[in-house]
This record gives structure tokens, sequence and C-alpha cells, in this order.
């Protein structure tokens, strides 16, 4: 009796499509091998084999929370640099899971926690800018008005 093989799993969202695309981008950049981003995982305790970084960087292989922090910090980036593509340009439209399509700074500004990823109704009706600042920082980080600015 033979077993099939196991069909490679594709990961299909875009958010994670990026972050592969992006681990890829900056390990190359660093000039490391997956064998080095995999040393540099397993020193600060997150041990990835070099073929499991190949797997996510070829989108075959999840990225789980602790994996993106881990890979951040040994590619010594933030989240967001593996979350969103390398640019801010309004023209650039990015596709980001559970949002849909944004322009690449808004999609920042709301990662960076500037503002929140839905429109803005001129004049705030629905208090949506004064929610965000409550909920997405913490007080000492959170963004201040200035005294002539309306929310």
């Amino acid at each position: 009796m033979s077993t099939q093989p196991r069909p490679r799993q594709q990961v299909t969202d875009p958010t994670g499509r990026q972050v592969a695309a992006n681990v890829r981008r900056i390990r190359e950049a660093r000039g490391w091998s997956t064998y080095d981003l995999s040393r540099a995982l397993e020193a600060a305790g997150r041990p990835i084999a070099p073929s499991a970084i190949a797997k996510v960087e070829r989108a075959e292989r999840r990225v789980d929370t602790g994996d993106l922090t881990a890979l951040a910090a040994a590619l010594r980036v933030t989240p967001s640099a593996l979350l969103l593509p390398p640019t801010d340009s309004s023209a650039q439209r990015v596709e980001i899971t559970g949002v849909g399509t944004v322009g690449a700074d808004a999609a920042w500004d709301w990662m960076d926690g500037e503002m929140p990823i839905e429109r803005i109704e001129p004049g705030d009706p629905s208090g949506a800018l004064l929610q965000f600042q409550v909920y997405a920082r913490p007080v000492g980080r959170r963004m201040q008005l200035a005294p002539n600015e309306e929310a």
C-alpha cells in the first residue's frame, strides 16, 4: 500500500503572502542564508529549521504570531515591516487580510497606530478616531490632538 505525497499547503491570504515575500527580501538584503536566519532564531529561543524558513518564504508554511515576532526580531525589523510592503505610497495599493485593499500609506498609518484603517467621515460623527485612540495604543503612546484640532 503506497501513501500519496502530502499536497503542499499554500498560504492563500494576502497578508501571509506579504510576510513570505518580506522575510525573503529582508533576509537576502542582509546577505543571510536560511541557515543564518535559522541560527539567529535558535539563539533567540525560537528555533525554526532552515527548511521551514524556506517553506515560509515560498508561502508553503504559515507563520503564527510567535514566529512573526521572532522573525522580526531576528531580522532586526518591526513586525509591521514583515506584514506590509516596503512602501508607504498612497498610489501603491495593498491588500490586507480582513480589511481589503487600501493605500500603502493608510496601511502603515494603521499598523503604526496613527489612524484607523476605515475612512473617517467628515466631523467624525461616530467617534471612530477617538475610539481608535482609546483602544489602539497604551495611554502614554496615544496621539494627542492639539487644542485647536477636532477629533
